[in-house]
């Protein structure tokens, strides 16, 4: 089975994006998907689209969660 890939569009002092990635982490299913942050204020086009709407969370290129995630339903989703 091919691992989810994840990607987390953050910036730099968003408590959000932090709360989001911790949830992430916590929901033991690590071997499951890789993980990519992405800071939005290193891409104009990023920052553009997302500005304050962060943390926004992909799962395979697709928008899965955002500002929000609990680890039950983060793994949830990764398990399906």
């Amino acid at each position: 089975m091919n691992k989810a890939q994840v990607v987390l569009f953050t910036r730099p002092g968003c408590h959000l994006c932090d709360e989001a990635k911790a949830a992430i982490l916590s929901a033991r299913c690590t071997d499951k998907y890789t993980l990519e942050e992405i800071n939005i204020e290193t891409d104009p086009e990023l920052l553009e689209r997302y500005g304050q709407d962060i943390p926004v969370i992909m799962i395979n290129g697709v928008e899965a969660f955002k500002h929000r995630v609990s680890s039950v339903e983060f793994r949830k989703r990764i398990l399906e």
